[in-house]
């Protein structure tokens, strides 16, 4: 089967994604933003979000809040706020994710040692499954792992993951920005989306990332405390859907924020 349309269902026609990020409660619980699913998911799609990355149990008991937006389906499980290391372990495989109708799924890896050698052989292994249904698959990738230090967090090493991710058959790599990022997208042969990290409260400089981001030749964001995090998450949905499909400059995103 092809992957032609399901990657519809997630790109626009001008070839990029605005992906809010929502599969934060395996590893933190309920933070604020996201202790009404249901709610939320409801609040960025109106902001105009194009896809959503949930758990399972997210995915199966929302499923009629969620038919209007792409359906990203987390397959590993990264290790909880009380939990030790920067590996994540699969738990859901392909076969869920066709239950679920989802038009996509999405697995933690990254190089360094101790990670590694679990994430990038698991990586492999669904790249493989996926192959076989037509399925896109989404490889997060973090050099040193899930959450790991942010001195490995370099534009090299962030450019080593990224080419890694796309020669073991990714479809779509999700990373982290920094300045230089035309090296990461020049060197992935596949689309690149960049996540939105730790939660700030400084709106302009976070915007101003995306748009450089952007610029650097990122498809779009996969973001998620950044969105439902905020007072106005609705709000901040549309000004990064106005800065992925239209373009918008950083002054009129934060004008659409507070609009």
């Amino acid at each position: 089967m092809d992957k032609t349309r399901r990657l519809q269902h997630l790109f626009q026609p001008d070839g990029r994604v605005f992906i809010v990020a929502m599969d934060h409660g395996t590893n933190a619980g309920a933070p604020p933003g996201l202790e009404n699913p249901g709610e939320t998911i409801a609040r960025i799609a109106a902001g105009g979000a194009d896809a959503v990355i949930v758990n399972y149990g997210v995915a199966r008991q929302f499923s009629r809040v969620l038919a209007g937006l792409g359906l990203i389906l987390r397959l590993d499980l990264a290790p909880t706020i009380l939990g030790q290391g920067h590996s994540s372990r699969l738990i859901y495989g392909v076969e869920e994710a066709l239950r679920l109708d989802a038009d996509a799924v999405i697995v933690n890896a990254g190089p360094g040692a101790g990670v590694e050698e679990t994430t990038l052989p698991q990586l492999a292994a669904i790249a493989r499954q996926a192959d076989a249904w037509g399925l896109p698959l989404i490889g997060e990738i973090s050099p040193g792992g899930f959450d790991s230090d942010p001195c490995i967090r370099t534009l090299a090493n962030i450019q080593l993951g990224a080419r890694i991710a796309s020669e073991l058959g990714v479809d779509i790599i999700k990373t982290i920005y920094q300045p230089g990022f035309q090296a990461v997208t020049e060197t992935s042969f596949v689309p690149v989306v960049v996540l939105g990290g730790a939660k700030t409260s400084d709106e302009r400089a976070f915007l101003t990332a995306i748009r450089e981001a952007l610029e650097a030749g990122a498809a779009g964001v996969a973001i998620g405390r950044n969105v439902w995090g905020h007072p106005r998450p609705e709000k901040m949905a549309a000004a990064l859907a106005a800065m992925i499909h239209r373009n918008t400059s950083v002054e009129d995103a934060l004008a659409i924020i507070y609009s």
